[in-house]
């Protein structure tokens, strides 16, 4: 209950310091996500595309929403968003996980006429109600069961890839509804936040509506 009370706040706060902001057709987002573990960092990831599963079965159920800050950043098809989330980290062990979220992302829009291709990143802070599995994993040295640091308070980084489907499949009650591929990672950032250097990666599919 402390953590969704949290995130209304939030949201509360984004809508406040939005509303001095100027008018968009569309200035919201709301996104819903399903993604599972993945036993590579992130480097390997973007580098060589490998999606492989973590040893353990760990999942996520994820909702993002956000407000737009700012269209064509410095005059370039870039969208800047002030966002925030909720995720509910499903266990192997049945030690379930929630996950408070807030963040800044940036969004290059790609037109290419007929359709629409988003990249984005965002940047943020992650905070969740127990150590998570996959962090731990990753933490620990599997011969001799020594254990770096952990910890609940680390950055986060959301990566993604999407396009429109309505544009794709010439629905014009379908546009600005978008369909893609989310990279959730948490991090210590080479020590920074509490002396992690380990962390987590969930590669996730989601779709998101503008409104």
């Amino acid at each position: 209950m402390r953590n969704l009370y949290a995130l209304f706040l939030l949201f509360w706060a984004f809508s406040l310091f939005g509303s001095q902001l100027q008018e968009s057709k569309k200035p919201y987002s709301f996104r819903v996500a399903y993604g599972y573990a993945s036993e590579k960092d992130l480097g390997d990831i973007l580098l060589t595309l490998n999606f492989s599963k973590h040893p353990q079965d760990l999942r996520v159920v994820a909702v993002d929403g956000g407000y737009l800050l700012k269209e064509n950043l410095f005059e370039l098809p870039i969208d800047l968003y002030a966002k925030g989330g909720y995720s509910y980290f499903l266990e192997d062990k049945n030690r379930n996980v929630s996950e408070i979220l807030a963040y800044v992302k940036i969004l290059y829009n790609l037109d290419l006429g007929r359709n629409r291709i988003r990249f984005g990143f965002g940047e943020g802070v992650s905070y969740v109600s127990r150590l998570l599995e996959a962090e731990v994993y990753d933490a620990t040295d599997q011969e001799t069961g020594v254990m770096d640091p952990t910890a609940k308070f680390l950055n986060y980084l959301d990566i993604t890839i999407d396009f429109d489907i309505g544009k794709m499949l010439h629905i014009r009650s379908l546009e600005d509804c978008y369909f893609g591929y989310l990279l959730k990672h948490r991090s210590g950032v080479f020590g920074l936040y509490s002396g992690v250097h380990g962390g987590s990666n969930y590669n996730s599919l989601y779709i998101e509506k503008n409104f």
